[in-house]
């Protein structure tokens, strides 16, 4: 079984903040010494971090939760809590990270060291030293800590690598790998000898060096999910120059033009950009009887379909008995010199922001009824002003009641129909509605 794993998903939870505490002063000789409960800690927050090491995104197979640390609590004495470490989560280069409810793109973690905040921790509660005030010197009210942010998440691995080879299976991918790194990927005689990309650098003659990526062979259809092709065509998108490999010796019986108008195809079928970028045919196996009138049929059969325009650069090599490609490679590195990435996404994209507006979708206040006529309330902000409100001090609850008259929630529970005595519940809160 392979262990290469290049999608996965995960949920993350930031750290909630510490409670703040509602305390007093009691010194000797210090009378009405005043509130002095201290705030909570903010949370710890999630942070995914590119480490060069990792390959893969295996260890989200078997760890797919992962929890931020919460704040710690205010304490007496005016004593604040300390705040959480955040939570360092790795991840390899090449990391493409979405919502999975939304599929909104948080990140594209692609260089070493490169970090993203990925799940904020929640603020600490406010101790009750912060509520006192001259009408008020002494409050009876402190906050909960904020929940953390809370997300279910899509990671997606595509692959890093300046240069990819592409063809069928079977047509020598992994023997050019092999010879020109140290790279050692699985060769045999049979079809998907390969079924996850390997990777090598390549120090070209010229001293040239760059990252080759052989992907496992696609087949006719692969862009509609036929074969192995569709799993691993993500990972051509980051390439900046593709290596189209041909079996130019027909070892398999196959017309080498027709495997290469078939792979062209499947490229633009699956993402069209793909084709703009450099690509440098590999005519391989030239050692095999028959392989120059197969190339000479081939080079016909490109002009006719280029009419007139210049051709892509063409390459004898036998990777079997290791000969042509050091100007292959020379000429690849040369071509990287002059080539530009690729983006994959648009900066704007990338930019994970919040609009605020008038109306703000978080502030909507959801009210239903139960078949019990119990009355359900519901909404990001109202859920987040009821965790963060400490029920064990009646001064927070009548904070909480002015706070929900301020929603304007009293009036529409009027407009709907409720009457004094009717329950109303928020989250698993039961309290009685007061005309």
């Amino acid at each position: 079984m392979s262990m290469f794993l290049d999608r996965a998903q995960i949920n993350v939870k930031a750290g909630k903040g510490g409670d703040g505490m509602v305390a007093f002063r009691r010194e000797k000789y210090v009378p009405d010494g005043g509130p002095a409960g201290g705030d909570g800690g903010n949370g710890g927050s999630i942070i995914f971090e590119v480490d060069e090491g990792l390959r893969t995104l295996l260890d989200f197979r078997y760890n797919r939760h992962f929890r931020g640390i919460p704040g710690e609590n205010g304490m007496s004495k005016s004593k604040y809590g300390k705040s959480a470490k955040d939570t360092i989560v790795k991840v390899p280069p090449g990391t493409v990270v979405r919502n999975a409810e939304t599929d909104e793109l948080y990140g594209d973690l692609t260089e070493a060291g490169q970090q993203l905040v990925i799940a904020k921790g929640g603020r600490g509660g406010r101790g009750n030293i912060k509520f006192a005030s001259p009408r008020n010197p002494a409050p009876e009210i402190a906050e909960n800590g904020e929940p953390g942010e809370e997300f279910v998440l899509n990671l997606e691995l595509k692959v890093i690598a300046d240069v990819g080879l592409v063809g069928f299976p079977s047509v020598g991918k992994s023997t050019i790998l092999s010879v020109v790194s140290k790279a050692k990927p699985k060769i045999a005689a049979y079809h998907f000898t390969t079924i996850v990309p390997n990777l090598g650098m390549v120090q070209a003659p010229n001293g040239g060096q760059f990252a080759m990526a052989d992907l496992p062979g696609l087949i006719e259809g692969a862009s509609q999910g036929v074969g192995l092709g569709i799993q691993f065509l993500r990972h051509i998108e980051r390439t900046r120059v593709i290596l189209h490999v041909i079996d130019m010796g027909a070892t398999e019986g196959r017309d080498p033009f027709d495997d290469y108008e078939k792979i062209n195809a499947e490229l633009e079928n699956y993402e069209l950009k793909l084709l703009e970028r450099p690509t440098i045919i590999v005519a391989n196996k030239m050692d095999v009887p028959g392989a120059e009138g197969n190339l000479e049929a081939f080079r016909k059969k490109l002009e006719e379909k280029f009419a007139g325009e210049e051709i892509p650069r063409i390459f004898e090599i036998s990777a079997y008995q290791n000969k042509g490609l050091d100007p292959l490679l020379d000429y690849t590195s040369e071509v990287l010199e002059h080539t530009e990435p690729f983006p994959l996404f648009d900066e704007e994209e990338l930019t994970r922001s919040v609009e605020y507006t008038l109306e703000d979708p978080a502030d909507e206040i959801i009210i239903s009824r139960d078949p019990d006529t119990t009355w359900v309330l519901s909404g990001e902000k109202l859920e987040k002003l009821f965790l963060m409100t400490n029920f064990n001090h009646d001064e927070s609850i009548m904070r909480f009641a002015r706070q929900l008259r301020g929603l304007g929630i009293d009036q529409k529970l009027r407009e709907r129909g409720a009457k004094d005595g009717d329950l109303v519940r928020i989250m698993d809160y039961e309290f009685e509605f007061v005309d």
